[in-house]
């Protein structure tokens, strides 16, 4: 089995769709540990917590978006 060399993450070229994630980890305070040893280095709860912030953000955007379609249209 091979191990895959870790590339150190370069905070200027996060990919679009992937600035969330980094955004609350910078927020709960891992991104630190995050970018010197991997996302692997994150416990599960940590891992959780990141994914039910994005979970719920998304979903504030998208309600967000349809209040202003719907202010928009009167």
């Amino acid at each position: 089995m091979s191990k895959k060399k870790e590339e150190k993450i370069d905070l200027n070229k996060i990919p679009q769709e992937e600035q969330l994630k980094y955004e609350i980890a910078e927020e709960l305070g891992v991104l630190d540990k995050v970018l010197e040893r991997g996302w692997k280095s994150l416990s599960a709860k940590e891992t959780g917590r990141i994914g039910g912030l994005m979970t719920k953000r998304r979903r504030e955007e998208k309600m967000k978006e349809k209040v202003d379609e719907n202010s928009n249209i009167s």
